[in-house]
């Protein structure tokens, strides 16, 4: 098991590398941790139904499912959803599942993109505690993510990243930060690929930062059905997998 987490990190590490050095667009986002600056265009929306899963130190949680909603309020400016049904299942086999904590959230582009500048934007977001933290549901306190992210385009490449600081009180919580990038390939029309590699700070006492990889793909049904899927693992600290699935519809006026 060791020889074969040390070939999975060394595939993560080449994969990544390879990416970054053949950088010479693609919905961005979901299915990755690390998110950009691009909101919803005006009046258009995103609608995802969506499921995550993730193995930590022989833990599983997750949502099963979870539905996300962004519209396009304003010009530069998206309205962000996630209403949750959450699931946890303890090492001891002990099972719960309901309604986990509610994520609202607003995008703002402010520096548009040009052939020598990325575009630059925020996306603050506010985690409701609205799940049961006695059942493993939810946090229990309100939660605050305060990011800055970057997007450039290269022809049929995209990358974008950057990270932010995550306000997380309670007994035992510390304030983290999360650092992300990633890098996604257009290989044709209806179907991207790409990979990221994302890094946590301690989270709670006795906690340990957090270093993790996902490999996905977009695939595009129609002008408006996508399908959006990604999974990896950690490198750094106790995630042994994570996966996200997800069937995206997106429509607005006719232009």
């Amino acid at each position: 098991m060791q020889g074969r987490g040390r070939r999975l990190h060394r595939c993560a590490v080449l994969l990544m590398a390879w990416l970054c050095l053949s950088v010479t667009r693609a919905a961005a986002g979901p299915p990755y941790v690390t998110d950009d600056p691009e909101p919803v265009e005006y009046q258009h929306w995103e609608v995802y139904l969506a499921s995550l899963l993730s193995r930590d130190a022989g833990a599983w949680s997750g949502t099963a499912p979870h539905l996300e909603v962004n519209y396009g309020a304003a010009p530069e400016l998206q309205l962000h959803a996630i209403l949750p049904m959450s699931f946890a299942r303890s090492t001891d086999g002990t099972m719960t599942y309901g309604y986990g904590d509610t994520e609202l959230g607003a995008k703002y582009r402010f520096v548009e993109e040009t052939s020598g500048r990325p575009q630059v934007g925020v996306f603050p977001l506010l985690e409701v505690p609205t799940g049961d933290e006695h059942r493993g549901l939810g946090s229990g306190q309100v939660q605050v993510f305060l990011p800055l992210w970057l997007q450039k385009s290269y022809g049929p490449w995209l990358t974008y990243g950057g990270g932010g600081y995550w306000i997380n009180p309670g007994p035992g919580n510390h304030d983290w930060g999360l650092l992300g990038w990633l890098v996604q390939r257009e290989l044709r029309p209806d179907l991207s690929v790409g990979a990221e590699l994302f890094h946590t700070t301690t989270r709670e006492q006795g906690g340990e930062p957090e270093t993790r990889f996902n490999v996905g793909m977009v695939f595009d049904l129609s002008d408006v059905q996508h399908l959006l899927l990604s999974a990896g693992r950690g490198l750094q600290g106790p995630n042994e997998f994570q996966s996200y699935v997800a069937y995206q519809l997106t429509f607005g006026p006719a232009s």
